[in-house]
């Protein structure tokens, strides 16, 4: 009986973690996590992690943490390095990357990237490689100028069809959302983030971890309001939303785990039993 049960356990366990479907929803360590096979990448399920961090921890308790494991973060030298400007490190701080008075949950870009590299250090979810998710540059970005590059702009890489464009494929290729602007660059309704069980939490804009080539003091972010990416100051408040690449692989709970080995144990007494 304890074998079967434990049999059962491993094949639920481990048979989820095989099903290839767009969007996967499955649970690592206690953690809510939803597998892209488009992307091939694994999304937190909450969709404004920082937020709720702040909910459980309390504002100064989780800010700290995030600047203990993460003091520094580097970049690509610009004048909003600091204390040194065009040093190509910045120092986090608590009210300059860190938001509490402008929305639970925006934060700079680097406090973004601080925020995954907290997330790699406690093993959220079983992982220790979370980032910001990545644009494809396909081609001139034209983000600080004007919407004339194509990573930026509406419709983004013919609907988010350019792999590694993550936030893109996750908008319009697997929530089938609609921006703002069509294909052929008329205005069209229905557009913005489908309502949908899959992720809590949805905010309007969120980072991306690829700064913008043409403004180094900038970073590309998307709209989930309404299909753009476009470029905003690191300066600036946006949400974060943390991916890893691949599927989490699971490891068995401590009682299902034993009731396994149990039964394994069960199998080989009688199997011994059965040739004396």
């Amino acid at each position: 009986m304890y074998f079967r049960h434990g049999l059962l356990a491993s094949a639920l366990l481990f048979g989820s973690l095989n099903a290839q479907a767009e969007l996967t929803s499955y649970n690592n360590q206690g953690v809510d996590l939803v597998y892209s096979s488009v992307s091939n990448v694994t999304w937190t399920k909450d969709a404004n992690l920082f937020a709720t961090f702040v909910n459980a921890q309390g504002f100064d308790n989780l800010v700290n943490a995030i600047i203990a494991t993460s003091p520094v973060i580097y970049d690509t030298p610009n004048l909003s390095d600091y204390p040194v400007a065009n040093s190509g490190e910045r120092t986090l701080r608590r009210n300059f990357d860190f938001f509490s008075s402008s929305g639970i949950g925006r934060i700079s870009w680097w406090g973004a990237k601080g925020f995954v590299n907290y997330l790699n250090s406690i093993n959220y979810g079983g992982s220790d490689d979370w980032r910001l998710p990545t644009v494809t540059d396909i081609g001139p970005v034209g983000c600080y100028t004007g919407n004339n590059g194509s990573d930026c702009g509406y419709n983004v890489a013919t609907n988010g069809t350019s792999a590694g464009d993550e936030l893109a494929e996750l908008y319009y290729t697997e929530l089938g959302g609609k921006g703002a602007i069509s294909t052929s660059g008329a205005a069209q309704t229905g557009f913005g983030l489908p309502n949908t069980n899959t992720f809590d939490n949805e905010q309007l804009y969120y980072w991306s971890g690829t700064e913008n080539p043409l403004s180094n003091t900038q970073a590309l972010m998307f709209y989930t309001s309404n299909g753009e990416q476009g470029s905003f100051t690191k300066v600036g408040g946006r949400y974060v939303w943390a991916v890893t690449s691949g599927q989490i692989a699971a490891v068995p709970e401590p009682e299902s785990f034993a009731m396994l080995l149990a039964g394994l144990g069960i199998l080989g007494f009688a199997t011994r039993r059965k040739q004396t």
